[in-house]
């Protein structure tokens, strides 16, 4: 099975969208319709989620990155959280078909260790793999606990993921995992400075408890790329923010068409 890719918008400026760990595609429906106007949008859902549960395509950048490039036309490409290690990983390996890279609440590495402080603790992902696989459920609505936090509206916001999560099906343990082993292992932060200048976009949320904004902005500048932070928003800005994340996006989307 291939991956299941859907088109939303009839705006003139192409732009793919990739979703973090546990999610798909629809979640960025109040981000959809925010830009539906100005962009045609490829939602992707990554191998074992969503509509794509059953494609056997590594859970992994460059195979993701490569998969989605021949299923999409040429594109800026916006990834979420995990969603943005795909991104970044085609912007690099892929220049004449990723024309910007718009990174959302995403990091080239997401645990600490003793030259990058600004990761979670390693503690926490090893934790998330162990509770896997005892409570499967409970650890997924613990992480979409974290991505909520921060938010002016934490209780509606996770309402909303809690829909969403499972609405396409749920990914199985072993997609998963890969995924957690992907937040733990994977470090990108030495493709930045091979981006092309000014072809990169970083919006961060304030209060984000998963991603810090200083990893965001620190990133931003290692290539040069442009940083926007939203002062009152958590780790799901393209929920509780979408005008605002809308608002910035776009004059770097036309400016990069």
């Amino acid at each position: 099975m291939s991956l299941h890719i859907e088109v939303h918008g009839s705006g003139p400026m192409p732009l793919v969208v990739i979703h973090g760990w546990a999610m798909h595609g629809g979640v960025f429906k109040p981000l959809v319709d925010a830009l539906a106007e100005h962009c045609t949008m490829h939602l992707v859902d990554l191998p074992g989620h969503g509509f794509s549960r059953d494609c056997d395509l590594p859970l992994e950048p460059a195979a993701c990155a490569n998969a989605i490039a021949k299923a999409t036309p040429p594109a800026a490409w916006l990834g979420w959280s995990m969603g943005g290690l795909v991104a970044l990983r085609a912007a690099v390996d892929l220049p004449q078909h990723v024309r910007g890279l718009a990174m959302l609440c995403a990091t080239p590495r997401f645990v600490a260790d003793s030259d990058w402080p600004y990761g979670r603790d390693p503690a926490l992902v090893q934790q998330l793999a162990t509770d896997l696989e005892t409570d499967y459920h409970a650890t997924v609505d613990r992480f979409l606990t974290l991505e909520v936090m921060g938010s002016p509206d934490p209780r509606g916001d996770l309402r909303r993921l809690r829909a969403e999560v499972f609405s396409r099906g749920q990914p199985s343990l072993r997609v998963l995992q890969e995924g957690i082993r992907l937040l733990d292992q994977t470090d990108l932060r030495a493709c930045l400075p091979r981006l092309n200048t000014s072809r990169s976009w970083w919006s961060a949320g304030r209060l984000d408890r998963l991603v810090h904004p200083d990893a965001m902005q620190w990133s931003a500048s290692a290539c040069n790329g442009e940083f926007h932070e939203i002062a009152h928003a958590g780790h799901a800005p393209f929920l509780s923010h979408a005008d605002a994340v809308a608002q910035t996006l776009l004059p770097w989307l036309e400016a990069n068409r």
